[in-house]
């Protein structure tokens, strides 16, 4: 991984965790699929509008089969069904569980891979990874068996259905393939997510009636719209396609420590000593699995180059050029998607 890899990692952490406690902070002024249309509907506006302004229209067009493919799985799938899920389930949850169950997506992701994508495959200390990451999934949701059916169970049950979807999204994205970058496909897959999202809204019986409108109803749905949407997916989908799936989604294991201390620091909710323990353990799964191809040493030696890289660059007055999420050659990677992460 690059430095600029590194970076949308980090920003795809962030700002996903601060889903959770946005989503949770604004479920108290709107219901679930309408919070949630409505972050779709802002987050299609402000990537959209971003794409207009920064692609030629050829670019912009879906050209192949494939890439039809990748727009509705990116957002029916990935974006749609997951965050549908994860907002009715975090009803009944803290910040910090959802975000916890919700990181069991890279323990679940290379089972997806291992049967539609040719070239990621679950290895036997893969498998061990994977049965460790649900043995934590398990303390976590931790059933009452003389409570099955209430409130809390069934709502870590809908969480652990939102990770599947999005280990099994992201695999889609990655074996449709396709030709548009990243940021062109999120573009076109947000307004599929919305239009998901309020018919689920008018299915579930949701109305506008029953949204009170506040300061923070509004801040909630201002960052689950710019910021957890326009900007993380944009550099989500970009580390699925530079990294593949499986280390793409090793970003899960940030969103619950983001989740975590916002959820203590903005709305004062805790986090259990058998939380905490299951999270470990799903974070060992991760090491298990991750211990293969993770080569950290590697990580800080390509960094130290690409810095050099650039100051030759800038010193011979070479600007970079745009590049899509496909081409080659890690150390000058500075394409579209980057600017996005600069326009907000």
């Amino acid at each position: 991984m690059d430095r600029r890899t590194v970076l949308f990692f980090l920003i795809t952490g962030v700002f996903f965790g601060g889903t959770f406690v946005s989503a949770k902070a604004g479920l108290a002024y709107l219901p679930p699929l309408l919070l949630l249309a409505l972050r779709f509907d802002i987050a299609a506006l402000v990537l959209g509008g971003y794409a207009i302004w920064r692609f030629p229209s050829t670019a912009l067009q879906p050209q192949t089969r494939d890439d039809i493919v990748a727009i509705v799985a990116t957002g029916i799938v990935t974006i749609g069904a997951t965050n549908a899920l994860i907002f009715v389930g975090q009803q009944h949850v803290t910040s910090g569980v959802a975000s916890i169950i919700a990181s069991l997506n890279p323990i679940l992701t290379p089972v997806f891979a291992a049967v539609l994508v040719s070239d990621e495959r679950l290895t036997h200390r893969g498998a061990v990874g994977m049965m460790l990451g649900l043995a934590g999934v398990a303390l976590v949701v931790s059933p009452d068996p003389a409570n099955l059916l209430g409130g809390s169970v069934v709502g870590k049950a809908v969480l652990l259905a939102a990770a599947t979807a999005g280990a099994l999204g992201s695999v889609l994205i990655r074996w449709a393939g396709g030709e548009l970058s990243p940021t062109v496909r999120t573009a076109w897959g947000l307004p599929l997510a919305a239009v998901f999202a309020h018919l689920l809204s008018i299915a579930a019986g949701e109305s506008t009636a029953s949204v009170t409108w506040t300061p923070s109803a509004v801040a909630a749905v201002a960052y689950l719209g710019v910021f957890a949407g326009g900007v993380a997916y944009v550099t989500y989908f970009d580390l699925i396609d530079t990294t593949g799936a499986i280390h793409a989604n090793l970003v899960f294991y940030v969103v619950p420590v983001v989740a975590s201390i916002g959820g203590w620091a903005l709305l004062g909710e805790g986090l259990s000593g058998v939380a905490v323990a299951g999270f470990l353990i799903i974070f060992g799964g991760f090491t298990v699995i991750g211990s293969e191809t993770l080569d950290y040493p590697a990580l800080a030696r390509s960094a130290a180059v690409t810095a050099r890289r650039r100051v030759r660059r800038q010193g011979s007055g070479h600007s970079s050029h745009d590049r899509t999420a496909d081409s080659g050659g890690a150390d000058d990677r500075l394409d579209e998607d980057a600017t996005v992460t600069q326009s907000d």
